[in-house]
C-alpha cells in the first residue's frame, strides 16, 4: 500500500493556515482594538507588543496559499476564482495595515491620527475578509467539472457575512488576551474589561455557525450526530464551553498567559471543527482531496522541500518569540 501523500499535504496546509491564524490573528485584534484605547503611548506600546515579529506572521499565509497551488491545483483554481474580490479586499487591508504600522511611528503629531485610522481600516477589513473566505468554504462551492460554477458576487450571502463578524470577534479576543499578557497597568485592565465580553461575543458566534451548518448541509449533520460519530466528536463542544470557562475565571484574578492560552485554544477547536465538517472535501461539497491532488510522484517531490523548511520556519519564529518575550512598558520603543 502507497503513502497517502494527499492527506499528508492537509495536515501540512492545514497545520499552516492555522499558525497564520494564531500569529496574525492577535496582530489583526490590536488593530482592530484601537478605537478602545485613546491614550497615544498606550497605543504605541500596543504596536511595540508586536513590532518585532508582525510581518514575519504572515510568512505561514504565504505557504499555505503556495502548498495549495502545488498540492492541490484543481482545489486552487476552483478556490480562488470564488473568493477573487474578497481576497482582493483582504490583501488591500494587509497592504494598508503594514503601511500604516511603519509610517505611524515616523509620521508628525498632527498627522499620526491618519494612519492610526489605516491601521484601524487596515485590521478590519483583512479580518473580515478573512472571515467571509472561510464563510464562502464552508457553506459550499458550486462547481462545474472542474471549474467555478457561481457568480462574482457570491460571497455576498448572509453567511458568508456572518463569519466575517465571527472572524472578526475571535481575532479581537485573541488581541486583547494577547494584550493582557505583554502589558501592564491602565492598559492592562482596559484590556481585561474588552476581553470578557468578547468571550461572550465569540461563544454566540460559535453557537451560530454551528447550529447554521448542520442545518444547511445534511452531510454536515449526518457527521456530527450520527452514531457513533456523535460519540467521538463530542468532546469538541464540550472543550469549547470548558476554555470559555476557564478564559473568564482566569480574568476575574491577576490574569497573565492563561487567558490568552484559552482563547488559543477556542481558534484551535474552532478551526479543528470546520476541518471535520467538511474532510473529506477539499471544495465543499464536491471534491474531495483525492480528486484535485496532483500527482504523487509532484507530492513527493515537493514534501522532500517542505519537510526541509518548515522546522527552519518554526525555529526562527519561536526565537524571535522568545527573544522578544516579557511586558512591553512605555519607555521601550520601536526601532
Amino acid at each position: 500500500m502507497g503513502v497517502d501523500t494527499a492527506s499528508i499535504w492537509v495536515v501540512i496546509i492545514f497545520f499552516a493556515v492555522f499558525m497564520y491564524v494564531v500569529m496574525d490573528g492577535f496582530d489583526l485584534g490590536i488593530g482592530m482594538l484601537f478605537p478602545f484605547v485613546r491614550q497615544r503611548h498606550d497605543r504605541d506600546v500596543m504596536m511595540n507588543t508586536v513590532a518585532p515579529v508582525w510581518d514575519g506572521n504572515e510568512t505561514w499565509l504565504v505557504l499555505g496559499g503556495e502548498t495549495l497551488l502545488a498540492a492541490f491545483p484543481v482545489a486552487y483554481s476552483i478556490i480562488l476564482s470564488a473568493l477573487y474580490l474578497p481576497l482582493i479586499f483582504m490583501l488591500v487591508g494587509l497592504i494598508f495595515r503594514g503601511v500604516a504600522f511603519e509610517f505611524r511611528f515616523k509620521a508628525r503629531e498632527h498627522e499620526r491620527h491618519v494612519w492610526d485610522k489605516a491601521f484601524i481600516a487596515g485590521s478590519f477589513v483583512a479580518a473580515f475578509f478573512q472571515g467571509v473566505a472561510l464563510g464562502v468554504f464552508l457553506e459550499g462551492i458550486p462547481v462545474s467539472g472542474r471549474t467555478y460554477a457561481g457568480g462574482v458576487l457570491d460571497w455576498l450571502a448572509p453567511f458568508p457575512l456572518l463569519a466575517g463578524a465571527g472572524v472578526i470577534l475571535a481575532y479581537a479576543l485573541l488581541g486583547s488576551t494577547w494584550l493582557i499578557m505583554k502589558t501592564e497597568g491602565e492598559l492592562h485592565r482596559r484590556m481585561i474589561e474588552v476581553a470578557a465580553p468578547l468571550a461572550g461575543l465569540v461563544l454566540l458566534a460559535i453557537i451560530a455557525v454551528s447550529i447554521w451548518t448542520p442545518l444547511r448541509h445534511h452531510d454536515v449533520a449526518e457527521r456530527w450526530f450520527s452514531f457513533p460519530n456523535i460519540v467521538f466528536l463530542s468532546p469538541v463542544p464540550l472543550l469549547v464551553l470548558a476554555a470559555l470557562a476557564v478564559l473568564v475565571r482566569s480574568l476575574r484574578g491577576a490574569p497573565h498567559r492563561v487567558p490568552f492560552l484559552m482563547a488559543l485554544s477556542l481558534v484551535f477547536l474552532g478551526y479543528s471543527g470546520m476541518a471535520i465538517s467538511i474532510w473529506p472535501h477539499i471544495v465543499p461539497p464536491t471534491i474531495t482531496i483525492w480528486e484535485a491532488a496532483s500527482s504523487p510522484s509532484s507530492h513527493g517531490f515537493l514534501l522532500v522541500g517542505t519537510l526541509f523548511i518548515i522546522p527552519f520556519i518554526l525555529m526562527y519564529t519561536a526565537w524571535s518569540y522568545w527573544v522578544f518575550r516579557g511586558k512591553v512598558r512605555t519607555s521601550e520603543g520601536y526601532h
